[in-house]
């Protein structure tokens, strides 16, 4: 059994994704249990020693803050706080997802800077680690207060409420606790308010989606090669020389990467009749190596929200400080979540480009990639859905992070839309995935159309690999079994 133990070592991107995928258990280390109970402790003591008001501890929530609760009453406030905030809608979250919602929870509170007691904490990891999967709704937060609205769904469970799924079961919590022997746990001062605040459900929808993009990022590269070379396209745009002049990083190591993955091509070293070739393959060192840019800089944003606290009030017991402020605030990962939906949106916006100069019957392929043209309509509208898809994506790519809708009787007079950001940010995960998927699908054929040369070694093993999967289209068959095929092979296929 592989254990994770939360600590100060910094979280990765592929660190969660490691842990996610290989169903490791965690465990907090002996340094987060300290942090966390040295930081209760101070919490308790100086609710004890002062009747000055602390916001979320001894008062109300956000336009209620001035609003004072006497202490006989500040578990039931932290339970009514999650009880009310528990307003999601729409479909759920995936488990996957919920439980990268969970680790960064679990991590966020580790730091001893939230004020929750370490049976709290210790519940949150007894879900993880026995596969206890809270019911979680996708629509809801703002990313304001942080993830509000999802968290509460997360957390609800803690004291025997809302839903979880077990064992493929969804339950009531309460059935989930009696079965396990857990009692529920008895929220103190600030719990409520220490789990709902934070930005776990942006961060994990984030987490999850740079996974995503980085194995598509490094198999657009693979399908562009192979399409270049189906298309009968030139080699001489990636030569290094016209790099070094624009040395941008992405550009530079895209050109790199396309020229290797063509190395010892029959079809690239052919003798060409044209003399440049379209934007779509001409400038993927530009447009990929960009994507892959823009990769790079959200994933460095993300690694410091996932090892950050996020809650508020942020308790600081060194320093012998509670003070309410906004690190819940989404907006540090809201504008780069949107970033990274327009990179990918351009992705797939010219894989479909090459996918339509593949279907159109130049450069020697036959219309539509099929040898009888007119009684078949082969590949015709597989680039039709495509184009579907991306333009649906340049809908959802328009920036979440550009609006605000005040709330809270306009105590949060200035919001994120964070959580829109990070739902719209999956959904267009999904469909550059389709349209690589299909740009595949074509390559695939065209490639078979210029036997018996062949692409280079590299291409050639990946055509091999595709075909155990997916056949050649002869005649016109019902396609979108095979289009599933290729989105799964794309999905669980290392790239080259």
């Amino acid at each position: 059994m592989q254990i994770h133990h939360i600590s100060a070592e910094r979280l990765t991107i592929e660190r969660v994704g490691e842990i996610i995928e290989n169903n490791y258990k965690i465990a907090l280390s002996d340094d987060a249990r300290q942090r966390i109970v040295k930081c209760r402790k101070y919490l308790d003591e100086q609710i004890a020693s002062s009747d000055l008001p602390v916001y979320g501890v001894t008062t109300g929530f956000g336009s209620l803050c001035d609003v004072k609760v006497s202490r006989d009453q500040l578990s039931q406030l932290q339970i009514n706080l999650m009880m009310s905030h528990a307003c999601g809608v729409g479909d759920r979250l995936p488990n996957e997802i919920v439980r990268i919602m969970l680790m960064l929870k679990i991590q966020s509170l580790s730091y001893g800077y939230s004020g929750c007691k370490l049976d709290t904490v210790e519940r949150l990891v007894d879900f993880f680690n026995e596969g206890v999967i809270p019911v979680v709704y996708s629509q809801g937060s703002l990313g304001a207060s942080g993830d509000l609205v999802p968290l509460a769904h997360m957390c609800l469970p803690l004291v025997g409420m809302g839903e979880v799924e077990y064992e493929g079961r969804v339950m009531p919590a309460a059935e989930l606790l009696a079965l396990k022997g857990w009692k529920p746990i008895e929220l103190a001062s600030k719990e409520g308010l220490a789990l709902l605040n934070g930005t776990q459900n942006m961060s994990s929808i984030a987490v999850w989606s740079l996974l995503r993009a980085q194995h598509l990022s490094a198999w657009a590269d693979c399908i562009a090669a192979m399409a270049l070379d189906a298309y009968d396209g030139r080699i001489e745009p990636f030569t290094e020389a016209v790099h070094r002049v624009r040395p941008h990083k992405g550009q530079l190591e895209t050109a790199a990467h396309m020229k290797a993955l063509l190395a010892g091509s029959e079809l690239i070293a052919g003798h060409k009749k044209h003399v440049q070739d379209p934007y779509s393959f001409r400038c993927v060192p530009q447009v990929h190596g960009t994507v892959k840019e823009t990769i790079s800089y959200v994933k460095s944003v993300i690694e410091t929200e996932i090892n950050s606290a996020t809650d508020n009030p942020t308790v600081c017991p060194d320093d012998n400080l509670i003070i309410s402020a906004g690190n819940f605030h989404g907006e540090p990962i809201a504008l780069p979540m949107d970033f990274l939906a327009i990179a990918l949106s351009e992705l797939a916006n010219i894989s479909e480009r090459r996918i339509y100069r593949l279907v159109s019957g130049t450069r020697g392929l036959p219309s539509y990639l099929v040898a009888n043209p007119g009684l078949n309509s082969g590949f015709m509208i597989t680039q039709y859905t495509a184009a579907s898809a991306v333009s649906l994506n340049k809908s959802l790519a328009s920036p979440s992070s550009l609006d605000s809708i005040p709330s809270c009787q306009d105590q949060e007079d200035h919001v994120s839309m964070g959580g829109n950001a990070a739902i719209k940010l999956r959904k267009v995960v999904f469909n550059t995935e389709r349209v690589l998927a299909i740009e595949l699908f074509n390559a695939a054929q065209a490639l078979e159309f210029r036997f018996p040369k062949k692409s280079s070694p590299v291409i050639m093993a990946i055509h091999e690999k595709y075909r155990r999967e997916v056949p050649f289209i002869s005649d016109d068959v019902v396609m979108y079994p095979l289009i599933e095929k290729s989105i799964q092979f794309l999905r669980h296929e290392a790239p080259c």
